[in-house]
């Protein structure tokens, strides 16, 4: 609850805690940020393999910002929808299926980005 005598500052330090609880809530339950961390470890690992420079650091970075942010907003949806409604309802079932496509786009354009990345670092291999 907003105490008015609160400062700007201690809403702001209230706001990050609440957000880092989600931020936790959501790696500790959701098997789907689980295998989006997993990957990220995999694209900084290869970003070290095949020494990225800063600007193809920052669009790798972006990219899993993107995706793991889309992420988030899908189960942030999908967890409306189901307190909404918590049985089956052909409404409830389309604002999930939208919600899902959130981070399917993601993926998507992180899947385009680390080909720009990464193919050229390949083809110069063989």
């Amino acid at each position: 609850m907003k105490n008015p005598n609160d400062g700007f500052l201690r809403r702001r330090i209230r706001s990050l805690k609440y957000a880092f609880k989600g931020l936790w809530i959501l790696i500790t339950t959701e098997d789907s940020i689980k295998v989006q961390l997993f990957v990220t470890c995999i694209a900084i690992i290869l970003g070290f393999i095949f020494n990225l420079s800063a600007i193809e650091w920052m669009f790798q970075f972006f990219a899993i910002g993107l995706v793991l942010a889309s992420e988030a907003a899908n189960t942030a949806i999908e967890a409306i929808a189901d307190f909404i409604h918590p049985n089956y309802h052909e409404k409830i079932g389309l604002i999930k299926d939208l919600g899902a496509s959130i981070p399917t786009i993601a993926s998507i354009i992180s899947l385009i980005i680390a080909g720009f990345i990464y193919i050229p670092k390949i083809i110069l291999l063989f």
